[in-house]
């Protein structure tokens, strides 16, 4: 297994990121694995100092699948090329031309499945209702709801005013030096993305979802506190995806909203992995 830094050229920006080969890459891929970060965070979210053994870089390429982690505009390496970043839908018009950017240099199989976390699931669902092209296989989507839990209200855009406290839970759910190496992680968010002009969260999922017509899965973690996740809403999400061949709700037991960041970590990659056979049996 290689994990090397790449830059991609999405257009006239160039975005950075982490690419996981495997170790023995015999034939071409089934399909690449595209791990689309949070907000407030970077790339390496998905492969952080503390949590490699547990990464989805590192679990997916041991499995033989091809993982790229980008950063989103604004965020990561060449973040000073675009420091204020993107609203949604530009990200999601930048995703694809990077996407599209290394399918011109590297095999892709059936295309790409998208795992993303938090604000990430946002940019996930907005370029899933974009893809004109077809070029997406799933989502794999954690940490992201419809509506959000009171104690979220006061600050839905922003890691600021004390809302970091929402992304944890208990302290034991994570490995030693997972907080330590955490601040390395960590990013201010653009203020192109915090301010964007769009329609609120809740009506723009509404406006989103029944353009997604690939599988989806929506993982919530135990120790969630963005949003709500009594079965009612959830039910109520799920039902949005209207034009989705596959819908699937699951919780992570022992998790806080940043799952890849804890022991639940294994766990959670694994069925997403095993979400991706799925959407390729399809």
């Amino acid at each position: 297994m290689r994990i090397e830094e790449i830059t991609l050229q999405a257009g006239a920006l160039p975005v950075s990121g982490l690419y996981a080969r495997p170790a023995h890459p015999a034939t071409a891929p089934r399909a690449v694995v595209v791990a689309v970060h949070g907000l407030g965070m970077q790339a390496r979210y998905f492969h952080a100092p503390a949590h490699r053994d547990l990464s989805l870089l590192t679990l997916a390429a041991r499995l033989g699948h091809p993982v790229l982690a980008l950063d989103r505009p604004g965020y990561g390496r060449l973040a000073a090329r675009l420091p204020e970043g993107q609203p949604l839908a530009a990200q999601s018009q930048t995703l694809h031309r990077a996407l599209a950017a290394f399918a011109g240099e590297h095999p892709t199989g059936a295309g790409f499945f998208l795992v993303a976390h938090s604000y990430g699931g946002k940019l996930a669902l907005h370029a899933a209702a974009d893809d004109t092209e077809s070029t997406l296989i799933g989502l794999d989507i954690n940490g992201l709801g419809e509506q959000y839990a009171p104690a979220a209200r006061h600050f839905p855009a922003t890691l600021g005013g004390g809302a970091a406290g929402l992304n944890w839970g208990p302290l034991g759910l994570y490995p030693p030096g997972t907080f330590r190496a955490a601040r390395d992680l960590m990013a201010a968010t653009p203020h192109r993305e915090e301010h964007d002009p769009g329609p609120p969260w809740p009506l723009r999922y509404r406006q989103l979802a029944p353009r997604v017509r690939v599988p989806v899965r929506l993982t919530f973690a135990e120790h969630e506190q963005w949003w709500h996740t009594d079965d009612a809403s959830l039910t109520a999400m799920a039902a949005r995806l209207t034009a989705s061949p596959r819908v699937r709700v699951d919780r992570q037991d022992a998790a806080g909203h940043n799952i890849s960041l804890g022991w639940a970590a294994r766990p959670y990659h694994l069925r997403a992995l095993a979400f991706l056979e799925e959407c390729l049996r399809r």
